[in-house]
């Protein structure tokens, strides 16, 4: 069985200004790189073909998109706490991609608390273990005005291993 997610690795030209905070805040920094989330982490006994053809066949209409990220919000729920990057642009585009996904051979590893709640895109760029630290690093950084644009190209998928490390399993490229 593997561990997977299905992933944007945006590639923005100012990505050292995220990777400056997210060195502090983020645990997952050194696992990672800076992404945008479209399918949370799930195990399946899916192979490599058949996630490819699934893909490939979910995605033959989509054609690169672009994208803005701006603004820094807190979010507390009952995953936990966390820093975001805010998805200003593209968001549509990214909801759509994320509704396709979950349908037919990934419905049913989406998460039940996924079922409940709108899905907002976005990036994580820092996570607490308690409101006070998040609310002390939202300070640190709610201040800063640097606007991430790009254009999406591609759709990843990673495989987690153990210890929480990303390995890329493949890339779907997008229309263009």
């Amino acid at each position: 069985m593997k561990k997977r997610c299905i992933l944007i690795f945006p590639e923005f030209e100012n990505v050292d200004a995220i990777n400056k905070i997210r060195k502090v805040y983020d645990p997952l920094y050194h696992k990672v790189r800076p992404h945008i989330t479209l399918v949370f982490p799930f195990e399946s006994y899916l192979n490599t073909e058949e996630l490819k053809n699934y893909l490939l066949e979910t995605l033959k209409e989509t054609k690169a998109f672009k994208i803005s990220l701006y603004g820094i919000v807190k979010v507390q729920d009952k995953s936990g706490n966390y820093l975001f990057l805010k998805v200003i642009d593209g968001k549509e585009d990214l909801i759509g991609i994320h509704n396709n996904l979950y349908k037919n051979i990934l419905k049913e590893h989406k998460p039940e608390w996924l079922n409940n709640v709108e899905f907002i895109p976005h990036m994580t760029i820092g996570s607490f273990n308690n409101k006070k630290s998040l609310e002390n690093a939202y300070k640190e950084t709610c201040n800063i005005q640097e606007v991430f644009n790009t254009v999406v190209k591609k759709i990843s998928v990673e495989i987690i291993d153990e210890s929480e490390l990303s390995i890329l399993e493949m890339e779907i490229e997008l229309k263009e």
